[in-house]
């Protein structure tokens, strides 16, 4: 099917738009890529319907059928690799590499990570007790399993800056506990999940297990979240947003998976491996042009090495180079809209009103057409400041120098936020036992890297639940106790 102009997926049928269609911008170019379904309520709320007629059967599928269409589904992702690829650059103004190896290669990776998630045991034993005889019955010995089951009806509402790995971290898991979904993408880039639905409806997933919805206004991810049939919403995106849904979810006591913002600390300690530090917090430019809710944008350096770790840093940024996302060697592409480049660019303006020091970028790249956002570097800040507390999500970190490790521990706490922070630090033993301190779902030590079978997640505002691995499965279930007499 083309994405010149996409229909709705509901109840197994690709179905016209109420609402005519809207344009998908290629953030490099400005130029159209596709043009998207504008879904009316009456329709997510059909797609909703359609997921609660087919949850009965799908969740009595056995678990090695539901495994097969996801094997089955990730085949034909990485069939069609390089058009998925094309169409997830053009749609996010990621890099060809970004692309590639971290939107589209993760998709298909985790669609297989959970088709052999769904053969993993749901019922887990539990130990036996001892009863004595009373009110409640005879005395006993009493039996019980713990078992997972379903949840039902998952509304699934993706980020822009990942079409496929975030998507794929939702849909795959919800599928293989036996639930069914309503995918509601975001509306900047939506056009590589419907090639995910033509790959899950090719693979074979019945009617109205899968269903995708789209749309530039508010009202459809709104109808995808008050929809009576739905038991579940799992979120990514801003934490002001995650908040609004989570009013009507708690008004429902519908289920929740949130995974919101984050302003990640870099602890730098004086005894690190610069180099290794630079390159880390490096990544916060590179993957996505900061549009990352993982990235270690708030960096906080002991003194001693403050003025060495600006220099790195400096040298560092001299060395990306900004521009066509589709050009070899481009390592920073466009940010995702001009609203959003604008946002990005008002928050540098504040940060040199609020006395920080711009010292590098802060200019907007000369280029004729595109959201382009040049890498910036703040120096001289403090932890009041806005552009420290706040979530810009863009290319920009900030660096705020500390004394020793409790102040170090204390300015990183002091946030809102806490998905993932890092630390750096040659003493493994303090490294570990500053972590350990840390109010965050994540800490990475001496590393941006990710053991993708741990658990994701934030604290504070920066989520609810946990998933990724078999967390993901744990999310997207309900558990249920059985008891016996022995």
């Amino acid at each position: 099917m083309s994405d010149e102009e996409r229909k709705l997926f509901i109840g197994g049928s690709w179905v016209e738009p109420d609402g005519g269609h809207y344009p998908v911008l290629d953030p490099a170019t400005e130029g159209v890529v596709g043009y998207a379904p504008e879904a009316s309520r009456e329709q997510v709320y059909q797609a909703a319907a359609a997921a609660r007629e087919a949850f009965g059967p799908w969740s009595r599928t056995r678990p090695e059928e539901r495994a097969a269409i996801l094997d089955r589904a990730a085949d034909l992702m990485q069939r069609d690799f390089a058009p998925n690829a094309d169409l997830a650059r053009a749609e996010t103004g990621a890099t060809a590499a970004t692309a590639r190896g971290m939107q589209v290669a993760v998709g298909v990776s985790r669609f297989r990570r959970y088709a052999k998630g769904a053969l993993e045991p749901v019922e887990q034993a539990v130990v036996p007790q001892i009863n004595e005889a009373g009110p409640m019955g005879k005395a006993g010995v009493f039996g019980a399993l713990a078992v997972r089951q379903p949840v039902g009806v998952v509304t699934c509402i993706t980020s822009y800056n990942n079409p496929w790995a975030n998507p794929a971290g939702k849909v795959a898991p919800a599928l293989a506990m036996g639930n069914t979904v309503v995918v509601k993408p975001a509306p900047q880039d939506p056009l590589s999940v419907f090639r995910m639905a033509e790959a899950l409806e090719e693979a074979g997933v019945p009617g109205g297990v899968v269903n995708v919805v789209s749309g530039s206004a508010p009202a459809v991810g709104e109808a995808a979240v008050d929809s009576p049939d739905v038991d579940m919403v799992s979120f990514t995106g801003s934490t002001a947003v995650g908040q609004r849904i989570a009013e009507v979810c708690g008004r429902h006591m519908k289920r929740q998976l949130m995974e919101l913002g984050g302003k990640g600390a870099a602890l730098v300690f004086d005894d690190a491996d610069l180099d290794s530090a630079t390159l880390g917090i490096g990544t916060t430019f590179a993957f996505y042009s900061g549009q990352i809710c993982t990235a270690p944008t708030r960096v906080l350096v002991q003194r001693a090495v403050h003025d060495q770790l600006i220099d790195k840093l400096t040298g560092y940024l001299g060395f990306m180079k900004v521009g066509d996302p589709a050009a070899r060697g481009t390592v920073v592409g466009p940010v995702i809209s001009a609203a959003h480049r604008d946002r990005i660019e008002s928050y540098v303006e504040l940060g040199r009103k609020e006395g920080a020091q711009v010292v590098a970028g802060g200019q907007r790249p000369a280029f004729s057409r595109g959201f382009y956002v040049a890498p910036t570097l703040l120096a001289e800040c403090t932890n009041d400041m806005r552009v420290v507390r706040e979530e810009i999500f863009g290319p920009v970190v900030v660096v705020v120098p500390f004394d020793d490790e409790e102040e170090g521990v204390a300015l990183a706490n002091d946030s809102e936020y806490g998905l993932i922070d890092y630390v750096w630090s040659g003493d493994v033993a303090r490294a570990f036992r500053v972590a350990r301190r840390l109010r965050a779902g994540g800490v990475g030590v001496n590393t941006v890297g990710r053991n993708m079978e741990a658990p994701f997640g934030g604290f504070k505002k920066s989520g609810v639940g946990r998933d990724v691995g078999s967390y993901a499965l744990h999310a997207y279930s309900e558990l249920q106790s059985i008891v016996w007499p022995g």
